[in-house]
């Protein structure tokens, strides 16, 4: 891993709710503040799969719902509040204002951002990026730091013992 990207080769659903458990633990609760993630990829590729799984890992019980028609879904497992939206059906940054979102950006929140380059100047950064793309059979992994914070984030995960099968040799 570089100290700001790594990528995975994630064979089947199982191993995208993998790096979702993994993405979990690393981000460390509410001591950890608040953090951004945005979710890059293809309809299908499995970004809603991976913060499935990452909500369940920090304790969401019941239906964890995919934003798709709702747009946002709000979480508060073990006081720690995560935000997950899904920009695809906006058009641009004037709906994303609409929605409301700001006023998450000033107190501590887990912000998942599924479609980022939608909302464009009404996110706020991201500290993570997860792109997921197609490859062959598989899906292809990567996630880049664009914080100091996100580079943390990369640390505890490259240390991940869970992840281990599925890191990928390529740069």
């Amino acid at each position: 891993m570089s100290e700001s990207r790594l990528e995975l080769i994630l064979g089947d659903a199982h191993a995208t709710e993998v790096l979702g458990a993994a993405l979990a633990r690393a981000y460390g609760g509410s001591a950890a503040g608040s953090a951004t993630v945005y979710l890059r990829g293809e309809l299908g590729a499995g970004k809603t799969t991976c913060v499935r799984s990452l909500l369940r890992t920090l304790g969401v019980d019941g239906l964890i719902r995919s934003p798709t028609y709702t747009l946002v879904e709000a979480y508060q497992p073990r006081g720690i509040t995560c935000v997950h939206v899904d920009l695809y059906r906006l058009q641009g940054p004037v709906e994303v204002d609409e929605l409301g979102l700001r006023d998450y950006f000033d107190r501590e929140c887990l912000l998942l951002v599924e479609w980022p380059e939608k909302g464009g100047s009404a996110l706020p950064p991201a500290d993570l990026e997860l792109t997921l793309t197609y490859r062959g059979e598989s899906r292809l992994a990567r996630l880049e730091a664009r914080t100091a914070r996100g580079r943390q984030w990369l640390q505890i995960l490259s240390d991940d013992t869970s992840l281990t099968p599925y890191v990928s040799n390529l740069t």
